[in-house]
């Protein structure tokens, strides 16, 4: 062969060697994390460099970690960007009502269970109350976020005037200074709608990204300067660049994709899950309003929630509040992704607001109180429908 040919054919088998040996990117479908469709070049730069914040800074006694922390990293509580391990889970005290928290001096409200060499962990106090949180997966938050206020209300029926025995509501607390107070925000004099977190107590995804530095791992930043050690303000640790950047980057991780959706028991097990009256709470539809994020603006999504508080029975009861949530209430958690949360819960589900459930039909065994109705009516099915449920819930 001339020599001429060679440099070409050379080049052709190292592309179809490498395409041999080179490992084919996973489905889409099966993955919780990665941006949302549509972002641009600035935009793209903006997330992988909240990506690098969130998932690859760990802090350490050099960069600001404690002194006392639950975790070193914003990735080490969301792997893969899911639901996490009951291992990293948070614990808030000291609060049963809206009076306030007697616990503060205590280290409240958030227990910091690890320390640096040196310093003591906390312990929850002798009579304090406390609940038990098991990190929620990242993904799809920032169309959450882009719901409206008079979307939420619209769901909201805090008296049961329709009688058909749910009640939900909304948080409402007092945003931070620092958190934005959306055009078309409702609220009740300083009182707010809040949606992220457990009992919905967070504001926005900012107003959730500060907490976490600040309680999770002990980094202060100009929003919250208070070292929770010493309760003195401090330098910040963490640059609002790079809080803006996570928070975008939580802003723009794309939605969970739903897999399945033409399998014949997924379309039997959606629709048995409307008829137990599952999509009372967990509503399949929500819309987002205008935003300057052009991928989220106007879009219709599918998150299986209605961001609202729910009265969960006594066997859900806590005994530890936030906000106007009462000790027996809890936000409504989103179902989209569900049937990946085992690939970041080590191969199998920690469920419910604390992973005291290993299973999704143990999930829906034990809703109480405005869910009771719904769990028989989930028990009470043929066998075969169960496990059109549960097959539905596993394709989300």
């Amino acid at each position: 062969m001339n020599c001429k040919y060679w440099t070409p054919f050379l080049l052709l088998l190292i592309l179809m060697a490498c395409e041999r040996i080179t490992p084919k990117s996973p489905p889409d479908d099966s993955l919780l994390d990665g941006p949302l469709d549509g972002l641009n070049a600035a935009q793209t730069i903006q997330f992988l460099n909240g990506d690098r914040a969130f998932n690859s800074e760990v802090f350490t006694s050099a960069t600001g970690l404690g002194p006392l922390f639950v975790a070193t990293s914003c990735g080490s509580c969301h792997a893969g960007d899911g639901k996490g391990h009951p291992f990293s889970s948070l614990i808030r005290f000291g609060q049963t009502d809206s009076t306030g928290n007697r616990f503060l001096a205590n280290g409240g409200p958030q227990l910091q269970h690890r320390a640096l060499p040196g310093y003591e962990p906390e312990i929850v106090p002798t009579g304090a109350s406390f609940a038990k949180f098991t990190p929620p997966a990242n993904t799809g938050l920032g169309f959450l976020e882009c719901v409206s206020d008079m979307d939420i209300m619209a769901s909201a029926d805090p008296y049961d005037l329709n009688l058909d025995g749910i009640s939900g509501e909304p948080n409402w607390k007092k945003p931070p200074s620092y958190s934005t107070i959306k055009p078309n925000s409702i609220s009740k004099g300083e009182l707010y709608i809040h949606r992220f977190g457990k009992k919905a107590s967070a504001h926005t995804l900012l107003h959730q990204t500060v907490n976490a530095y600040n309680q999770d791992m002990g980094i202060t930043s100009t929003y919250e300067p208070y070292d929770t050690y010493s309760q003195q303000k401090i330098d910040a640790e963490v640059s609002n660049a790079t809080l803006n950047d996570v928070v975008f980057y939580l802003q723009t991780l794309k939605a969970p994709v739903a897999r399945n959706q033409s399998d014949i028991d997924v379309i039997k097990g959606k629709i048995a899950f409307v008829s137990i009256g599952c999509d009372k709470c967990h509503s399949s539809t929500l819309k987002t309003e205008f935003s300057t994020i052009e991928p989220l603006s106007n879009k219709t999504f599918h998150p299986y929630t209605d961001l609202l508080l729910h009265d969960m029975g006594p066997e859900l009861d806590d005994g530890y509040t936030e906000g106007s949530a009462k000790t027996y209430e809890w936000r409504t958690p989103a179902l989209w992704g569900l049937g990946l949360s085992p690939n970041s819960q080590g191969g199998r589900y920690f469920l419910m607001h604390d992973g005291r459930a290993s299973s999704i039909s143990q999930a829906i065994e034990m809703h109480g109180g405005e869910g009771k109705k719904s769990a028989i009516n989930f028990l009470n099915l043929p066998e075969s429908e169960k496990k059109a449920v549960l097959k539905f819930l596993e394709s989300l």
